[in-house]
């Protein structure tokens, strides 16, 4: 049941994150909620070992989950530019 909690809230993440950074992205459902997914965990380790605002154990807010995502996709966006060019 873990698993498919955050499935759903790294589905919602990446949503909003999608929303929010310019650009067409052609992934579909399931690559969304891994981006969100993805960017939740990099939050989670930034916070925890970059800014050390969480302690260990803890994990990223939503607005902090939805920051990570945006600079996944933003990477994204930029190694797949690259390469067609």
């Amino acid at each position: 049941m873990h698993w498919l909690w955050v499935f759903i809230v790294g589905l919602i993440v990446g949503i909003v994150a999608k929303f929010l950074t310019p650009g067409r992205d052609p992934g579909g459902f399931i690559i969304t909620g891994l981006i969100g997914i993805a960017g939740s965990l990099l939050a989670t380790w930034a916070g925890q070992n970059v800014f050390h605002m969480y302690a260990p154990g803890e994990s990223a807010g939503f607005i902090a989950s939805v920051v990570g995502a945006v600079v996944l996709l933003l990477i994204y966006h930029w190694v797949f530019k690259n390469k067609a060019s």
